[in-house]
């Protein structure tokens, strides 16, 4: 049976509308895509713990809202199931805190950017309802 990880995502949007990407450092690999693709913030979900807050990455903390979309995708090796939230600041500033990259992108610009294939989906339908 192959292994199943569990990931919170966290889907953040200013206010004018645009969502957080981040890209992980060359050296980092994505437990979801084994690759240093774009990627929204979130983290494995440990044990019974329910997809609670978005990682600490972007050097803020944040309040999770209701789920967005569960995404189950099939890799050779594993399966990663991933919770995508609404998210928004609660405290401090959105800034890289491993030296990653971090854009704010308009959703139909979202296409665009190297996103692991879990994730493609619901970026093409964020992209859609803008």
């Amino acid at each position: 049976m192959p292994l199943v990880i569990e990931v919170a995502a966290a889907l953040i949007r200013d206010t004018a509308g645009r969502y957080l990407i981040t890209q992980r450092r060359r050296a980092a690999t994505s437990p979801a895509s084994g690759s240093s693709r774009r990627q929204a913030g979130g983290g494995r979900i440990a044990g019974d713990r329910a997809a609670a807050r978005a990682d600490g990455r972007a050097g803020a903390t944040f309040d999770v809202g209701k789920l967005v979309e569960t995404v189950r995708w099939e890799y050779p090796d594993r399966i990663v199931v991933l919770h995508f939230h609404d998210c928004r600041v609660e405290s401090g500033t959105i800034e890289p805190r491993e030296g990653q990259a971090m854009a704010w992108v308009e959703a139909e610009r979202l296409a665009a950017y190297d996103f692991p294939p879990a994730d493609r989906a619901l970026i093409e339908r964020l992209a859609a309802r803008g």
